[in-house]
């Protein structure tokens, strides 16, 4: 399956080509820029060239991934809205990719007991998850860092469960990562502004459509407030 995916919600921007057959993942063309602003300039002509280096023209995508959140509201707007009218043009399957599940498959192939994705969602947040021998054991959330703090320290006992036959007991990945590190001082740690572009391309061949569809994940509401009065409306004197 040639697959390309779409990657705008945290700190990269990404577009990449892949061809996976069963566990083999080749990427094709790849392009990816550290960047929280100015994608919908980027992202595509990025995905252009992606594909002119994998060869073959647009046509020969079989499935176009996108990252769905939680993460950057207006990140996450540019590649969505540019993956569903590219997968409409084509003809296309598009599937919406989590990016917590993205950066837990990042750190895989042999999971650890428990792994935590991490997104520092600033204002005192992090979005997570947890993960349990690979499954995860309940859905996105945005915590507090002391909330957070409180799940980690309670699951960093398994690092001690695994030490003597050197496994990792706890992975910590993702921006957040370094914020809650303090509460498991013995995880693993991988600080990574983004998914890995391959976990993106397996979870886009793996993903069925009607099950993944590309819509936005929003764990809070957004920082902008919607305006108090109307374009030449007069302003209410304060009392």
């Amino acid at each position: 399956m040639r697959v390309l995916i779409i990657d705008t919600a945290l700190g990269l921007c990404t577009a990449g080509v892949f061809e996976v057959e069963g566990d083999r993942v080749s990427a094709l063309g790849l392009l990816s820029e550290s960047m929280v602003r100015g994608h919908s300039e980027r992202l595509a002509g990025m995905a252009r060239d992606a594909v002119v280096e994998a060869g073959g023209g647009f046509q020969a995508l079989d499935r176009i991934g996108v990252t769905v959140g939680p993460g950057s509201f207006t990140g996450l707007r540019v590649g969505l809205a540019f993956a569903q009218g590219l997968g409409a043009a084509l003809g296309r399957p598009v599937v919406g990719l989590s990016s917590l599940d993205a950066l837990a498959a990042s750190v895989a192939p042999a999971p650890a007991p428990v792994t935590i994705a991490l997104i520092d969602a600033r204002r005192g947040q992090v979005y997570g998850r947890v993960w349990r021998n690979g499954q995860a054991s309940q859905a996105p959330e945005a915590w507090t860092l002391e909330r957070a703090q409180a799940i980690v320290a309670d699951v960093d006992g398994l690092a001690n469960d695994t030490a003597s036959s050197g496994g990792k007991g706890l992975v910590l990945v993702g921006s957040g990562a370094p914020l809650i590190v303090q509460a498991a001082p013995r995880a693993m740690i991988h600080a990574l502004d983004g998914p890995d572009p391959v976990a993106l391309a397996r979870l886009t061949a793996a993903a069925h459509p009607a099950s993944h569809p590309p819509r936005p994940l929003y764990l809070r509401a957004p920082d902008a407030t919607p305006p108090t009065r109307l374009p030449g409306q007069a302003r209410v004197p304060r009392p």
